[in-house]
């Protein structure tokens, strides 16, 4: 499973930052301002000091008690204009940036829907949660904040330093001497801190599946009594987790205490100066008081550099791991740019087709190979074979779940590369062994299959196809909600519903994965009936392990080590094939 990628050391987390520019350029305007904002809140800030230079230089020197209070409303104003911007800047950023979180999440959802099977074997589920949800509100949060004041602070430090520099430039220098040492910090724990962030966002991912496995297992866990076995694995990569975060907490630490330390030695070194020169007469008080009063308020900006740092890493590893998904190609960026022209031979047909999958190692044998196989228009053609053979690995090819290595598929004609995947699966209606309901109405469940276009008629006649009258005795009938994956449901009755799936629309051409396996002997029998009218008016391939289900369909082909090794009647292929006659004795005898 892809859990991790490039290490992060090798990217830029300044370039990686960009790439949401597209995101945040809607919200451009009021960002910008609640930046001004805060630098204008900063700059008030800066004031104070120089009204404190001119209490204690004029009205305490004087003794002016009305200048005294005059100076003291000044500071209460400023004060309150300072807590005032800030309120605005919240205000200003708070509407744009949640809807830069939803537009993100709203267009990784979309991405996902078009990403190729191939793409969904490869990822675990909970990388991809991780990245559509904690990602993305790291982001938000680095939008709202650490952005804005590493521009406001960088402003605020150059002004003060300019500010106190105007002072007194000797008291200036002392103040600035611990710059470089913690510049050189701040590189070394960018490099450090970057690497381990990545890690620790990847192991969140790694965490989710393991809890969304457990949960979705949860009968599997408790029916053979592996709970204590999938607490030692959410045990062990939950302190896996821990480590890393201790290791960001001690990193972080490390370069607070430096950012911490050096400064206030600063100011107490500039302190101790200070005092000598107002004592030699060389500085006012008035002045040390408003050079103090500058350097503690820029105490939060420069210690503030620390975590700000850290969450922008974190904002830039979130970033990448997001676009990692993002820059994956979508199906339409895959299409071959095939001629749509109708040939002579309609049906389904499959013209020397190979399949190797994607990920293969290099040099590996395809699953299929010389797939030469024509269902003609309106014929029904059982797909049987051993186990491993590539039966629904062929099925799959079909609607294009997976695209060919080599050679084409046509449907009447033309080849499927040619048509849009929408056009392609409006055609083409598949049920798979392994059902997939979702979490939502039974009606709405069978009638995803029809794309909108089927209502009440179309849905009773699906139900009654795949003799699934049973929904009418749920407790809202059509409309009782199944619940996460449909495990309210049997076997039997999840595989009944996406049956119905299937043949509501009424498909030109229907690819079906042994969608009777989990159905007793009489309701299987009920269901042969029933789809026997149906398969009169489609083309159909039908991956069959019974008898019963091979006798659905006018020919049987035979998969055989990812070739097509015979093609007939199923009593013809009994007499002249060995192998097509082994599997079908091996059914009936296991019936039996």
């Amino acid at each position: 499973m892809a859990t991790t990628s490039a290490p992060a050391r090798n990217r830029s987390a300044v370039r990686t930052l960009l790439r949401l520019w597209p995101y945040v350029r809607p919200a451009r305007a009021r960002l910008f301002t609640a930046a001004f904002v805060a630098i204008l809140a900063s700059s008030v800030g800066l004031v104070i000091p120089l009204v404190l230079k001119w209490m204690v230089d004029g009205p305490v020197a004087d003794r002016d008690p009305a200048g005294v209070w005059l100076g003291a409303l000044c500071l209460l104003l400023l004060g309150f204009a300072e807590a005032l911007l800030f309120g605005l800047r919240r205000w200003l950023v708070a509407r744009p940036l949640a809807h830069v979180e939803a537009s993100m999440r709203a267009d990784l959802y979309r991405h996902l829907q078009r990403l190729p099977v191939s793409f969904h074997d490869r990822w675990a589920s909970g990388q991809l949660l991780s990245r559509g949800m904690t990602d993305l509100m790291l982001l938000r949060m680095f939008l709202a904040f650490p952005l804005t004041f590493l521009l406001v602070n960088g402003v605020t430090i150059v002004i003060g330093v300019i500010i106190m520099l105007l002072q007194d430039w000797t008291l200036g220098l002392v103040i600035l001497g611990p710059a470089v040492p913690v510049m050189v910090t701040c590189v070394v724990f960018e490099k450090r801190y970057a690497e381990v962030a990545r890690r620790a966002q990847d192991q969140v991912g790694d965490l989710t599946t393991v809890v969304e496995e457990s949960v979705l297992g949860i009968r599997v866990i408790k029916g053979f009594g592996r709970h204590r076995s999938q607490a030692r694995a959410f045990r062990d990569l939950s302190g896996k987790l821990r480590g890393t975060e201790l290791r960001k907490a001690r990193l972080l630490a490390t370069i607070w205490g430096v950012i911490v330390t050096l400064p206030e030695v600063a100011i107490g070194a500039a302190l101790v100066v200070g005092v000598v020169q107002v004592a030699d007469g060389g500085l006012s008080a008035g002045t040390l008081v408003a050079f103090l009063s500058t350097a503690l308020a820029l105490r939060w900006p420069v210690e503030s550099i620390g975590f700000l740092l850290a969450m922008s890493q974190e904002a830039a590893t979130a970033t990448e791991r997001y676009f990692e998904v993002m820059d994956e190609e979508v199906e339409e960026a895959e299409e071959r740019r095939a001629a749509a022209t109708a040939l002579d031979d309609k049906g389904l047909r499959f013209h020397d087709v190979q399949f190797r999958y994607p990920d293969a190692p290099p040099g590996s044998p395809p699953v299929l190979q010389h797939i030469d196989l024509h269902i003609r228009p309106g014929e029904s053609m059982a797909l049987v074979g051993s186990t491993g053979s590539g039966k629904t690995t062929l099925t799959a090819l079909v609607p294009r779940l997976y695209e060919v290595t080599s050679g084409r598929i046509t449907l009447d004609g033309v080849d499927i590369t040619g048509l849009s995947r929408q056009a392609l699966r409006a055609k083409v209606a598949v049920a798979f062994e392994e059902p997939t309901l979702f979490s939502a109405a039974v009606g709405d469940n069978v009638l995803m299959g029809a794309g909108g276009t089927a209502g009440t008629a179309e849905l009773e006649r699906a139900l009654a196809v795949a003799q699934a009258g049973f929904v009418h005795a749920l407790p809202q009938g059509t409309d009782t909600q199944v619940g996460e994956q449909g495990l309210s449901l049997s076997g039997g009755q999840r595989q009944r519903l996406a049956l119905a799936r299937a043949v509501v629309g009424q498909p030109e051409f229907l690819v079906l994965d042994d969608p009777l396996s989990a159905l007793d002997v009489h309701t299987e029998a009920a269901v042969e009936a029933a789809l026997r009218d149906v398969l009169a008016d489609t083309t159909a391939l039908i991956v069959a392990h019974r008898p019963s289900t091979v006798l659905l369909a006018d020919r049987v082909a035979l998969l055989s080590g990812g070739r097509i090794a015979a093609v007939g009647t199923h009593h013809e292929l009994l007499r002249t094939n060995a192998e097509y006659a082994h599997l079908m004795s091996g059914e009936e005898e296991g019936a039996r």
